[in-house]
């Protein structure tokens, strides 16, 4: 019997020539990330081991991207424990270089690469045929300190993508579509592979955006093909692939669902679940009080020109605050070359700094009582964005930009 993806990845990852859904390996970690949601926990539990010690510095990669600028002391002294840290270790750290799924992609992530991260949504980086899994602090510790850790191998669910996104519809109306089908706990402790024809018709922004939500189906990770697109992208970086995986044809997989991409319709995902989606335009007239353009799902470059070309000429709604958050500083610059930004400071939008923003939910744009967002943040859930008595509905850039101009969800095509 052949292997999946996510079985010969863990099997090289182990030094083992086959790996089977359901085994545990321990395995050699090829990158560990960390942010600053949780990063001085773990340099807390560091702290009290007995003999402390980094087995691979080289590894290790520190990102400031959910609370920055710092927005209290508390925040503030979190911050300078991490920045002191890592440079007292030689940790690679990035401040104010965006978000760190998005950072990762740019300047490190490779293909057949095995990498934990202290935040759910690494799962992101198998848009580059890499197996990005989220971990807790403590499984974090143990890797950084050990540079291994265990991994019970998952189940594949395969999605053979076939045909093209239809004008107005997305990448994220395809996952978004894909979690309300198959639930939010649709792929818990799977893995979601994407195969098919299809896949070639998607930029490495559409394929970062599917991974990285597959999290919200429960997935343990996500994988896609290495293929010209994913390579090109390598290339343009200078970086080679660790090694290319591809499922076995007599691979076993949980389940195969096969994905027309030229039936897939702009959705929206209603308060309080991500797999609470509908068409968007049943969501139609329903009031907004702040729109949300960014986050690692849908802030970059890509996304901000879809916004602009719906903005361009128009004002935001007085009523509404329109934040406009590249996705990290080469997203923010490239869209300054391009004038996105002038578009958006024109339409009256709140362009910020690259970092998570109001998709984390606990400094920038957070929402009051009874408030509407409308978001390309990775999720929904009650109070994710401000106050417990809140609603957050997820949709495409095109959508958030036409909501933003409305004052009201609005699909593009709506709009006069």
């Amino acid at each position: 019997m052949g292997m999946t993806m996510a079985e010969k990845i863990i099997a090289c990852a182990a030094g083992v020539e086959q790996a089977k859904a359901g085994e545990i390996h321990t395995v050699e970690l090829d990158r560990l990330m960390s942010n600053d949601g949780t990063t001085h926990l773990t340099i807390d539990m560091y702290n009290k081991l007995k003999n402390p010690h980094i087995s691979d510095i080289s590894k290790l990669v520190w990102i400031v991207d959910h609370n920055i600028p710092s927005d209290s002391p508390k925040t503030a002294a979190s911050h300078k424990k991490m920045r002191d840290f890592a440079r007292a270790n030689n940790i690679t750290f990035y401040e104010g270089e965006g978000v760190c799924h998005q950072v990762m992609m740019e300047k490190h992530v490779r293909p057949g690469e095995l990498i934990f991260g202290a935040d759910s949504h690494t799962c992101a980086y198998g848009a580059l045929g890499a197996f990005g899994t989220g971990v807790g602090c403590t499984d974090y510790l143990y890797a950084m300190v050990t540079g291994t850790s265990w991994v019970m191998v998952p189940e594949t669910l395969r999605f053979n993508l076939t045909g093209k996104l239809p004008e107005g519809s997305y990448a994220r109306d395809l996952i978004l579509t894909i979690i309300g089908q198959i639930g939010a706990n649709g792929a818990n402790y799977k893995c979601m592979e994407f195969a098919g024809e299809g896949l070639s018709t998607l930029s490495m922004s559409d394929r970062i955006s599917i991974c990285n939500l597959c999290v919200e189906a429960g997935a343990k990770t996500a994988l896609m093909e290495v293929d010209e697109v994913a390579q090109e992208y390598l290339n343009q970086r200078g970086r080679e692939p660790k090694a290319l995986f591809f499922s076995d044809d007599d691979a076993e997989f949980a389940q195969v669902y096969d994905i027309d991409l030229s039936k897939i319709v702009p959705i929206v995902a209603k308060p309080h679940f991500v797999d609470n989606v509908v068409p968007a335009a049943e969501c139609a007239g329903t009031k907004i009080d702040e729109a949300f353009l960014g986050s690692c799902n849908n802030g970059r470059l890509e996304d901000l020109r879809v916004g602009a070309s719906i903005i361009r000429g128009k004002k935001v709604h007085p009523l509404v605050r329109f934040l406009v958050v590249p996705a990290s500083r080469e997203v923010y610059q490239a869209a300054m070359e391009e004038g996105l930004i002038d578009i958006f400071m024109e339409a009256g939008a709140i362009v910020m700094n690259p970092n998570c923003s109001v998709c984390w939910g606990s400094c920038q744009g957070v929402i009051g009582e009874n408030e509407v967002l409308i978001s390309t943040g990775t999720r929904n859930f009650k109070g994710r964005a401000g106050h417990r008595n809140s609603y957050v509905y997820l949709a495409n850039a095109a959508t958030v930009t036409a909501s933003a101009i409305t004052g009201e969800i609005t699909t593009a095509d709506m709009l006069v």
